[in-house]
């Protein structure tokens, strides 16, 4: 076991206004199984780019043993070879029998080796990138999402294999994964870093705890500084008008009144401005222990959808319903769907068996426009139905905000205003997206969704990249207005607490 230190460490990218880190100093072991949670954007990527020693920064990390990081860049040229040729580029020193090994522990065939890498699946590039990962020995491996894009069973697949190895940090928003494969956490808080023993749900659980004590603690902090000040106004009040009566007074009303009453109005008074004085002082340590209680909190704004009310029950229907995009091989073969108003039916199965194809369909039916679908059967959307419609795909984003507000017909203003709902920085605002992360991508495409009253929201995998705190957003704002939907979507978390309906492909 060997321990990598970060201390007081400080980075900013060329050209940015706001330090990624700033004097941060922690401590993590070789052995740990890590968890790396964070909000789209506060750094997690680049700080596994920092430990691989990609970027210059201030303050000191060591890390005393090699690393390994995934997902690998694989080049234009790779992707015509087959992995065993590329193998050594990517991990120098690897060895193939190693890597076959940790192959069928990943329930997957040596022959995806010897294939073109262009050939195999989303799921088998990950597999094979994860175990030539894995082959090496006494390396520090750093792991940054390696189910996005994954169907359930590859997901499961992936846990169980992680669940049987240590030494990794493993950056996921996969609240089902992190649970089952880690044993400490590495948070990035709003304002501080932390690192704490347990899985996601443990640290989630002392972090609601914390947070309510914290506001418990302002709430009295606020309440004992508000009676301080009373009790300073009242006194200055009495000091004032007790002052006021040091010289000059009635002798007809004052008759008892002696030379010497002046002093001791005086030095009453002098008592006075020092209990004012005291409290002054207790103000100021009870604001000093009120700083920072707050700065950590997680207080995710409530978002608001406008979902519009149809005017018949049945929104989609299919039935006997084939689909492909060749005559020979169907995707969907007799088929039978229908989606009410207020229900969200999760489409669920592998990788390739034709969810996304079915919602291509289904906005066919309602646009008319060509997909490039070979259709038989039965699919109608009820005439005049307005979609709402997420791509899983990003790349398409070019630009910046200005104009993609103005593209889709968007308030500028209220989209900027729900996009820091989102808690998207306003620095990104004046960015083009193609200097956005996947996360931050995917979040301009979601406000884009809410923003846009509709019958009907198809949301095609909306949360890959995004991170647990704006999934949770979401899930309390679905189950808020109940807005009639068709997803896809490999969370199982967000499924189990969102879906009226599962339907497997």
């Amino acid at each position: 076991m060997a321990r990598i230190s970060v201390t007081n460490l400080t980075f900013c990218y060329e050209g940015s206004f706001d330090n990624v880190f700033e004097d941060v100093s922690f401590t993590i072991d070789t052995d740990w199984k890590l968890a790396f949670i964070g909000r789209n954007g506060k750094g997690k990527t680049t700080f596994l780019n920092l430990l691989q020693g990609k970027y210059e920064y201030k303050g000191s990390i060591n890390v005393p043993v090699p690393t390994g990081y995934f997902p690998y860049k694989i080049s234009d040229n790779m992707l015509g070879m087959c992995a065993s040729g590329f193998m050594e580029e990517l991990k120098p020193g690897c060895e193939e029998w190693r890597v076959i090994c940790e192959l069928d522990k990943l329930n997957v065939s040596a022959e995806v080796l010897y294939r073109p890498f262009a050939s195999l699946s989303n799921g088998e590039r990950t597999k094979v990138m994860l175990a030539l990962l894995f082959s090496g020995e006494n390396d520090f491996l750093l792991v940054d999402e390696p189910t996005d894009h994954l169907d359930h069973d590859a997901r499961e697949t992936v846990k169980k294999y992680l669940c049987q190895k240590k030494g990794f940090i493993l950056v996921s928003h996969d609240r089902d994964l992190l649970d089952a494969c880690t044993d400490h956490v590495l948070v990035l808080n709003r304002q501080s870093i932390e690192v704490q023993s347990g899985n996601f749900s443990s640290w989630w659980d002392n972090k609601m705890k914390k947070d309510n004590f914290s506001r418990m603690e302002n709430k009295k902090h606020l309440q004992e500084i508000s009676a301080l000040e009373k009790s300073i106004k009242q006194s200055r009040q009495w000091a004032n008008k007790n002052e006021s009566t040091k010289i000059g007074y009635d002798p007809i009303k004052e008759h008892d009144r002696s030379m010497g009453t002046r002093a001791y109005i005086g030095a009453k008074t002098k008592k006075m401005e020092k209990r004012i004085k005291n409290y002054e002082q207790r103000i100021e340590r009870e604001i000093k222990e009120k700083e920072g209680l707050l700065k950590d909190i997680e207080n995710p704004v409530g978002l608001k959808i406008k979902p519009l009310v149809y005017h018949k029950e049945i929104l989609v229907s299919a039935k006997d319903f084939t689909l492909g995009y060749t005559e020979e091989k169907p995707l969907l073969k007799d088929f039978n769907f229908k989606l009410e108003q207020g229900e969200r039916v999760f489409l669920h199965g592998k990788n390739g068996c034709g969810k996304t194809s079915f919602i291509k369909a289904v906005l066919s039916a309602s646009n008319k426009q060509d997909y490039g679908i070979i259709s038989s059967g039965q699919i109608s959307a009820g005439a005049g139905l307005v979609i709402s419609y997420i791509n899983q795909d990003t790349s398409f984003l070019k630009g910046n905000i200005k104009e993609f507000c103005t593209k889709r017909g968007l308030d500028e203003s209220l989209f900027c205003a729900l996009l820091r709902q989102l808690d998207l920085e306003r620095v990104q605002f004046v960015k083009p997206f193609e200097d956005y992360s996947e996360g931050q991508k995917k979040k301009v495409l979601i406000a884009s969704s809410l923003m846009t009253p509709a019958h009907l929201y198809i949301w095609d995998e909306p949360l890959n990249y995004i991170d647990i705190f704006t999934r949770m957003q979401l899930e309390e704002l679905l189950l808020k207005f109940n807005p009639s939907m068709i997803l896809v979507e490999h969370d199982i978390r967000f499924q189990e607490k969102i879906a009226t309906r599962v339907i497997n492909i």
